[in-house]
């Protein structure tokens, strides 16, 4: 069945007499349903974002162990030739002083390297988050450490911490083994 045409009071012709009253839906979005998927995915950054920040804080603490690696490696390849630990970091093997021959920041440059308390029996090596980079907001550990007195190595990691006997003796986060 066809539309009805019918004439108008001024005579034109109606094509469609009964025409529906809907508007056509508009495509687009209202502010509130914007509004209101921009409050869901805020919420979500929230919780997501400081927990991505810390595991990603947790995987460059690697290049902090690959370093304290680095000089324990080199520490002992040295000791086999000489009566006592190195003292000296950077100085190349060569050189008038002696020393280990490696960089005092890591290759990404997010820690500082340091080695102290060397004797014929030990030392110490640490890694300090540089100030500034992502690593300097690593609340539970800025410092990592590793210790060698006599043939005992123990590992520390904290905040700030001044490396004495009792940071090494705690428990801590750090290390994984």
């Amino acid at each position: 069945m066809g539309a009805r045409r019918g004439r108008t009071h001024n005579g034109g012709v109606n094509k469609f007499r009964h025409a529906t009253p809907h508007r056509r839906a508009s495509a687009g979005f209202t502010l509130i349903e914007v509004l209101i998927v921009s409050v869901v995915l805020a919420v979500l950054a929230a919780v997501a974002l400081p927990s991505f920040l810390d595991s990603l804080r947790k995987s460059r603490r690697a290049e902090a162990f690959a370093a304290l690696s680095a000089v324990q490696q080199a520490q002992e390849r040295w000791r086999s030739n000489n009566a006592a630990y190195s003292s000296n970091l950077t100085a190349a093997p060569s050189a008038s002083t002696p020393g280990l021959g490696l960089p005092a920041t890591t290759t990404g440059g997010l820690y500082t390297v340091a080695l102290s308390d060397t004797s014929a029996t030990g030392y110490t090596v640490s890694a300090v988050a540089v100030t500034g980079k992502s690593q300097d907001a690593d609340t539970a550990c800025r410092t990592l450490a590793v210790r060698l007195t006599g043939a005992q190595i123990t590992y520390a990691g904290c905040n700030g911490c001044s490396l004495g006997t009792s940071d090494f003796a705690a428990t801590n986060v750090c290390w994984s083994r």
